[in-house]
Order: C-alpha cells, then structure tokens, then sequence
C-alpha cells in the first residue's frame, strides 16, 4: 500500500496541509488548522481512508478597510488520505496544540510486525 495524498476542497478553494508518518504500532496525521476551531473539525475513517472536513470562516470585513494584500485562505476544505495500513477506528485520538490537529490512529493486530525467537535445541 502506498500513503499517496490527494486532496480536494469542497469549495474547491484550498487544504490545510499536512504530514503523514508511520512507526511499527501506529499511523500519525498532523494537519495545520491554525484560526479554527477544532470542535468544527470532522473527522472519519472509512476503510483504509481518513477523511478530514472543516470550514475555516472569514473574519467580518470592517467598513471602511482597504486590502492591499490578501494571501489567507477561507472556506470549506476535506482531506482524504489514504493511510498507508489498517487502523483500530476503537484507538483514534485527535488533539489540536497551537493549530496543529493531531490525529493518532492505533495499527490493527494483525498489521504489527511480531518478533519470532529462534529455539535452539
């Protein structure tokens, strides 16, 4: 399986990016979502597949304010990420420090490399 990342925007506007690594017990997302609120983040798995969706609002425009620059993004966003092995969706955490979400995701038994011992006789 490979850890490929597409990404798509509902608005079709933008994605907060991310990193996706890998140890011997678990898979690790660390997404940038700094100006938003991590209770409006939704987060899923399906399959092999982490699917994050959230909205990042505009702040309310003052009258009388003139823009020379805009370069952040708003809107609606979903990432989907194709993880790369199986996860136990019973050991998902999610935790958001300074704006960066967190989403931790235990690997399956089944997936965990074992360490065999050779008897010598």
């Amino acid at each position: 399986k490979g850890g490929e990342l597409s990404d798509f925007g509902v608005a079709g506007t933008w994605a907060p990016p991310l990193d996706l690594s890998e140890t011997a017990d678990k898979v690790t997302v660390k997404e940038e979502i700094p100006g938003m609120d991590p209770k409006e983040v939704d987060i899923s798995i399906q399959g092999d597949t982490l699917i994050i969706k959230g909205e990042k609002k505009e702040e309310k425009e003052e009258k009388g304010k003139n823009y020379y620059r805009m370069e952040r993004r708003y809107g609606s966003f979903a990432r989907v990420v194709d993880l790369p092995a199986s996860v136990d969706t019973n050991k998902v955490t999610a935790e958001c420090k300074n704006g960066v979400l967190e989403i931790t995701m235990q690997k399956k038994e089944e997936v965990k490399p074992k360490q065999i011992s050779v008897k010598v006789g």
